[in-house]
């Protein structure tokens, strides 16, 4: 069986802040390559650098120095309206916040990313209808989020991030606002929906019993990764 394609390549990539005069590596000299179909987990104490390499790895940032490569493309030199078509054909967000428009239902919300794409909207709200069915929230297409649960505002969340079947997907502290029996279950779906489409997935997490759902799990501290280890080799983790 060939080796799956890397898709995301960071090479000695730094994000440094001044504050006064002191100088903050928020990244200090990343190396780190991710494959095509793998859940990656980002693991890291609040301020280990965690959610900037994130925001790097998605073009939200731009590094200090260093080198991102994101499905084949150098994106650290790239303008704000490049980064923003970019990210347009590539990527899915997945939101702690959930980050649903409340004037929208659940089928407009999971539409949205596809009128960026010019998707006519009899074909945008069949895909959504889709989706929804998918992750087991089609009873609730017309429901505007107030009419939602935590669970399923996330799963419409998800729904959302997937129906452009980006290439890959970042998912920053996803379950953060859910209950731990509705937390498992939403990581769960993630991990058979990646698996089976074979879609990349970085997630950003504090919480090691939900990073143990991904196929790896990267350790970052004070900028630095200190450990990248497969989930299968939990006791070497532990």
């Amino acid at each position: 069986m060939a080796e799956e394609k890397t898709v995301i390549r960071v090479k000695n990539l730094y994000k440094i802040f001044s504050l006064g005069k002191e100088k903050v590596k928020a990244l200090n000299g990343v190396d780190l390559e991710i494959k095509k179909g793998e859940f990656v987990a980002i693991c890291g104490t609040s301020g280990s650098g965690k959610s900037t390499l994130l925001n790097m790895l998605s073009g939200l940032e731009k590094p200090t120095k260093g080198e991102i490569v994101v499905a084949g493309t150098h994106i650290e030199h790239m303008s704000e309206n490049e980064l923003v078509r970019f990210r347009r054909e590539h990527v899915g967000f997945i939101f702690q916040a959930y980050n649903l428009i409340k004037s929208m239902d659940a089928v407009e919300n999971v539409a949205l990313p596809l009128i960026f794409r010019g998707v006519r909207r009899e074909k945008r709200n069949r895909m959504a209808k889709e989706m929804l069915k998918a992750l087991g929230v089609e009873k609730i297409s017309g429901h505007m989020p107030s009419e939602m649960s935590g669970g399923q505002q996330q799963r419409v969340g998800i729904a959302r991030a997937l129906v452009i079947h980006p290439e890959i997907i970042f998912a920053d502290e996803p379950t953060g606002n859910l209950d731990s029996a509705t937390a498992k279950d939403v990581l769960e779906l993630m991990q058979r929906i990646v698996h089976e489409e074979k879609q990349t997935l970085v997630m950003v997490t504090h919480d090691g019993y939900l990073a143990s759902f991904a196929d790896r799990i990267v350790r970052i501290s004070d900028g630095r990764i200190v450990k990248s280890i497969k989930v299968e080799n939990e006791k070497e983790w532990e």
